[in-house]
């Protein structure tokens, strides 16, 4: 039997964003434990739900947003185990979007990221070679003040968010997904590590970098791993 590799593509850690409560380095044990090959750090963005204090200098910010990152690969040392680095924008009113693709040199590139309106972030990530992916486009809480869609302007949709406690959030974003020919990828949104919650992408092959990730993913490549919420699991082959 042909050996499969799990990805985590939607994690948080507690050095990045304010509401998890795990380290970089737990995570990385967690998902070790857990049989993924791999994971994608997704801290909150600065105009998030953000651990990092709004005092400090641009750059001073900018390596804590990496720290948990930077924690969860230092661990994944000698272990195979692969760690990337992303983070999840958040429009006014509680709308997120996972960027993946760019690194520490964009961030300090454009310091006056947080006073752009939300199309100019999305073209300049674009032109940068990001990859943009709206994350539980249709989640109903008390901080989202309106469900907001940009079609036009992102690359994926997060059809599947396992850490979702209603099926009609997926189904929503699915539904979505289709009607505008956008791309799909499935993340569990983990923040702890006693709730891992089983989403992800699976492949056939291993994936080492950021890159090879999207690649795969506009390849249609991987399936989308349902979690442990038992909704119906969905793949492109």
């Amino acid at each position: 039997m042909k050996k499969l590799y799990r990805y985590e593509t939607h994690v948080h850690t507690k050095e990045g964003s304010a509401c998890a409560s795990a380290s970089g380095r737990e995570m990385t044990r967690a998902h070790i434990e857990a049989g993924y090959s791999g994971m994608i750090v997704t801290d909150h963005f600065f105009n998030g739900h953000t651990a990092v204090p709004k005092h400090l200098p641009w750059k001073a910010r900018v390596n804590r947003l990496l720290r948990g990152y930077e924690n969860a690969l230092d661990e994944a040392k000698g272990t195979g185990f692969q760690v990337f680095f992303a983070w999840e924008y958040t429009h006014p009113g509680g709308n997120d979007f996972l960027t993946y693709g760019l690194g520490k040199e964009f961030l300090l590139k454009y310091p006056d990221v947080l006073s752009w309106r939300i199309e100019k972030y999305f073209d300049i990530v674009h032109e940068e070679g990001g990859f943009i992916v709206q994350a539980h486009p249709f989640r109903e809480a008390f901080y989202i003040d309106a469900i907001r869609l940009f079609p036009e302007y992102t690359d994926a949709v997060e059809v599947i968010n396992a850490s979702h406690d209603d099926p009609k959030f997926d189904a929503r974003a699915l539904a979505y997904a289709r009607k505008h020919s956008l791309l799909q990828i499935s993340g569990s949104d983990s923040h702890h590590i006693d709730g891992l919650y089983g989403g992800g992408m699976e492949f056939d092959y291993e994936i080492k970098s950021i890159d090879e990730f999207i690649d795969a993913v506009k390849r249609k490549d991987g399936v989308l791993m349902a979690g442990n919420n038992g909704y119906p699991i969905y793949n492109y082959r």
